[in-house]
């Protein structure tokens, strides 16, 4: 991942880092890997994700903006 800084502006360019780790999923794997985590709950904590991408998908293609 690569971020360009122009004009000295850091804050701006750490900023725009931040936004592209989280929508990548880079601070939830952190968070998830702090710990260990059973199987058990591995498997239903990736079900639950899995039902709230699907709701998630429904709910788009039902709503369509004319």
């Amino acid at each position: 991942m690569e971020v360009r800084v122009f004009d000295n502006d850091v804050e701006r360019a750490l900023k725009i880092l931040k936004n592209k780790l989280s929508k990548s999923g880079f601070f939830k794997e952190l968070k998830l890997r702090r710990a260990y985590e059973k199987p058990s709950v591995k498997r239903k904590r990736k079900a639950l994700e899995a039902r709230r991408r699907v709701a998630k998908a429904a709910r788009r293609k039902k709503w369509s903006p004319r």
